[in-house]
């Protein structure tokens, strides 16, 4: 049984049909990188856009460059870092009591303690 909103011989997802008779791609050119495990990317940008200066290699994730004799080093990991040491970056001891303090003497204030 069909609803009033089913078109008969569609599905959801589906495209136009001769997707090549109604609009003409953009102009591209193919621009090719290396990593250093001497992987080849190939990627394809818009004709007029600028070149990126790098780009991750897809099959081992390293930086990958356009010069094949000379690619990029290896990407260092950053270590893991919880909130406190990235607060602790930002502030130093001193700064920390003075918020601290600050923040406590809030908290009284609103409970009514002095």
């Amino acid at each position: 049984m069909l609803t009033g909103n089913t078109f008969r011989g569609t599905r959801i997802g589906s495209g136009p049909e001769r997707l090549t008779e109604r609009y003409a791609p953009a102009p591209r050119r193919a621009v090719t990188y290396w990593c250093r495990n001497d992987h080849r990317v190939e990627i394809q940008i818009a004709a007029e856009a600028e070149t990126p200066p790098g780009w991750e290699c897809p099959h081992c994730g390293q930086p990958a460059g356009p010069d094949a004799q000379n690619p990029p080093g290896r990407a260092r990991a950053e270590p893991f870092k919880s909130h406190l040491a990235y607060v602790k970056e930002r502030r130093s001891p001193e700064e920390g009591e003075a918020i601290l303090a600050e923040a406590l003497a809030a908290l009284r204030r609103r409970r009514g303690r002095s």
